[in-house]
């Protein structure tokens, strides 16, 4: 009896502290456990996954916190914005962004839920692009056509590097290798995300090559600012301070025009729903993406005093607004959601739940001599800057 009584005993103390050792869930109702993983190395012939260059590397989850309440929860698998609680009217924390619990969902499904897209994001028409008189060919990972977001198993699907972990910031950084998915130049790269204590989250980007390439680097989250993601969207209202957009052909590449957006449903300069002009149909634009998946040209990149883009959600009053030293924002209503996705809390994700604002360089620069230059050369650091502003509008019409 006394040796049955001394192993439940020590069981017991076991037991407890196990779960003393257990981290507790985010506020977002993560578990920190389900992020931890070890992704194996891409094998020979395949490609890359796990880190860029192919390396297998561990996974967790950051837990980032400020003064105001905020919490920002990052994975190093991608650099990936898991979920940003922000508070509401009310008060009340919401989860704002759209995404998977577990680092495993994040693995298994091809996305770009919260990655940071590198080394170009968006499109590069035609997957080939000219540089000092070079032609280099690139993956046609985008519908056959297209280059899309660096290749395929690119940076969203990399296992960053935690150089510093803070409770309000986190630097993550990535080596790319020369000729990675086509793209010339060995690339070190760093991403920091910062929560202030004004109430925004902060992403900066740094990147040096050692031979002349091009680069284009966003955050593709999926804004919901409800805080619920089976909830479309198509009531937010959103503001874009640009006066023309950068139209594409069928294979949703820019032509290389500069089209006014006065008169059709791309003219966001005064505050709209953002149903509004979503399934116009009759536009060819809205025809061709199944919705809004465009580069708008942003009026006053890098200035401290005019935001980028504002977007509301009435029903909570959490409002975003994105400021940036980028010359353009990709404005995509999530057309190409299906449903097939569970997100977080078993949610299906369909179309037109969120709403991405992407800030960076213009589509297929590399081909558009006219264009903002994605150019980046030895001995010229890239750095930039993009702020997620969150505030509370106390009334229904912001």
């Amino acid at each position: 009896m006394k040796r049955w009584f001394a192993f439940a005993l020590g069981a017991a103390a076991l037991l407890g502290a196990c779960r003393e050792k257990t981290p507790a869930l985010t506020a977002s109702g993560l578990d920190p456990q389900s992020f931890a993983a070890t992704v194996p190395p891409a094998s020979e012939g395949e490609p890359a996954y796990g880190s860029a260059a192919g390396r297998g590397g561990e996974t967790a989850l950051y837990v980032l916190r400020n003064a105001a309440g905020m919490e920002a929860c990052i994975t190093n698998f991608g650099a990936r914005l898991v979920s940003l609680m922000v508070p509401d009217r009310g008060g009340v924390l919401r989860d704002v962004v759209l995404g998977f619990d577990n680092v495993a969902s994040y693995i298994d499904n091809p996305s770009a839920f919260g990655a940071v897209m590198g080394r170009y994001a968006n499109r590069i028409g035609g997957g080939r692009f000219t540089l000092d008189g070079r032609e280099y060919p690139l993956p046609l990972n985008n519908n056959g056509v297209n280059c899309i977001h660096g290749g395929p198993r690119s940076w969203q699907y990399a296992v960053f590097t935690a150089e510093a972990v803070e409770p309000d910031r986190l630097v993550l950084s990535l080596i790319s290798p020369d000729g990675e998915f086509g793209f010339p130049g060995e690339v070190h790269f760093t991403v920091t995300y910062a929560l202030t204590a004004e109430g925004a989250l902060r992403i900066d980007y740094a990147a040096e090559s050692d031979a002349p390439t091009v680069f284009n680097v966003t955050n593709h989250s999926f804004f919901n600012l409800s805080g619920d993601p089976a909830r479309p969207v198509l009531d937010h209202v959103l503001t874009v301070d640009a006066d023309y957009i950068t139209p594409t052909d069928e294979r949703q590449v820019p032509t290389g025009e500069r089209r006014p957006v006065a008169g059709t449903p791309f003219d966001f300069r005064s505050a709209r729903p953002l149903g509004e002009g979503v399934a116009s149909f009759e536009d060819p634009q809205i025809a061709l993406a199944k919705g809004y998946d465009h580069n708008f040209v942003l009026n006053h990149p890098g200035d401290p005093d005019v935001p980028a883009a504002v977007c509301c959600c009435p029903a909570t009053g959490i409002v975003l607004t994105v400021f940036t030293d980028q010359p353009g924002v990709q404005v995509y209503s999530a057309n190409n959601l299906n449903g097939s996705l569970i997100g977080k809390g078993g949610i299906p994700l369909e179309a037109r739940t969120a709403i991405c604002l992407e800030t960076q360089h213009f589509p297929d620069s590399p081909n558009h001599p006219d264009f903002p230059s994605t150019v980046l050369r030895p001995g010229r650091p890239f750095a930039s800057t993009t702020v997620f502003a969150f505030s509370v509008a106390e009334t229904s019409n912001p």
